[in-house]
């Protein structure tokens, strides 16, 4: 599958130090993920594009037991993520799809994955799947590059400016040209009507850090 390549490429080396670089505030918005959900009664999670990991952890860590599914298209990453997690046994890593799921959860997580996938229909069927696989009122968080071209133009120059030091110029500008013109950011007024559509309640913003925005929100069907 050519999207599960992309990930492979772009994701499963040095994966956790290209976030830590590229992402201001990462391990901030990891950390206090689980106190998102800490209204969540039964805490069954479901982490798509689970990557190697990193959130897993933090919920496996948490002091309330999670009991997690991850699942990831990437063959490199999820091996990754079992040799992380292998001592848990609340943890369970799918190879794979959202689609692939026949069963539903009462919390879910989608981080650094929709701006991967073209707006033609593939992002809302993403977010359909996940949608499909929640109970009425469950809970959902979403990290994702966002912006329409003005905004994510402005804000691409903000995170030139908050980059660590010791980076070469020239891999700064080739990563920050293929943000704007190789992926598929949208604006957030469109992340509000995919996540509308696909079944969500309204999202609401709590995280930006330049181009990174977070949401979160829940699936129709109780009060927010």
């Amino acid at each position: 599958m050519s999207k599960a390549e992309v990930f492979e490429n772009e994701r499963a080396t040095g994966y956790n130090r290209f976030v830590e670089t590229w992402i201001p505030g990462y391990n901030y918005f990891l950390d206090g993920l689980p106190g998102l959900f800490g209204q969540v009664n039964q805490k069954d999670l479901l982490v798509v594009g689970c990557g190697t990991g990193n959130e897993i952890e933090r919920f496996v860590q948490a002091p309330e037991r999670w009991m997690v599914t991850g699942v990831d298209p990437s063959p490199e990453m999820i091996k990754q993520a079992r040799e992380k997690l292998q001592e848990y046994d609340n943890v369970t890593l799918i190879e794979g799809f959202v689609s692939d799921i026949d069963r539903k959860y009462n919390a879910a997580t989608l981080l650094l994955v929709l701006h991967f996938l073209d707006d033609n229909g593939s992002k809302l069927d993403l977010l359909k799947d996940i949608a499909d696989r929640l109970v009425p009122g469950a809970t959902f968080v979403m990290l994702d590059i966002t912006g329409g071209k003005n905004q994510l133009r402005q804000n691409l120059e903000v995170l030139r400016l908050l980059l660590p030091a010791g980076l070469e110029q020239d891999q700064i500008d080739n990563r920050l040209n293929r943000i704007e013109n190789e992926l598929f950011p949208v604006s957030e007024e469109r992340i509000s009507e995919l996540c509308t559509a696909a079944g969500f309640e309204p999202p609401l913003r709590f995280f930006q850090s330049s181009i990174y925005m977070g949401w979160i929100m829940k699936k129709n069907g109780a009060a927010f």
